[in-house]
């Protein structure tokens, strides 16, 4: 395996998540072109994304339209969230 690079991977994305995402990579000392390097070994690595992608089902899908509406309960601490769910 050669340790030259001579080939480039092109991809089109928001412009907001391209800074963002390249200010992190930054903060964590890296350059775009190590944090593609590591993003591919991953996924060469676990044979697919080294992350896990799922629809979410019935039941996620109307809180989520419920929340995008305002409603559902609101919590002013993260405590107050984990009393209500009583953990």
């Amino acid at each position: 395996m050669s340790s030259v690079k001579t080939t480039t991977a092109r991809a089109r994305i928001r412009p907001d998540i391209k800074s963002e995402a390249e200010s992190i990579i930054h903060d964590l000392g890296l350059s775009v072109s190590m944090a593609f390097d590591l993003f591919y070994r991953q996924i060469i690595m676990t044979r697919g994304l080294p992350f896990e992608i799922r629809l979410p089902n019935e039941t996620t899908l109307k809180a989520i339209e419920e929340a995008r509406k305002g409603h559902g309960e609101k919590f002013a601490t993260p405590s107050a969230l984990f009393k209500s769910l009583d953990i």
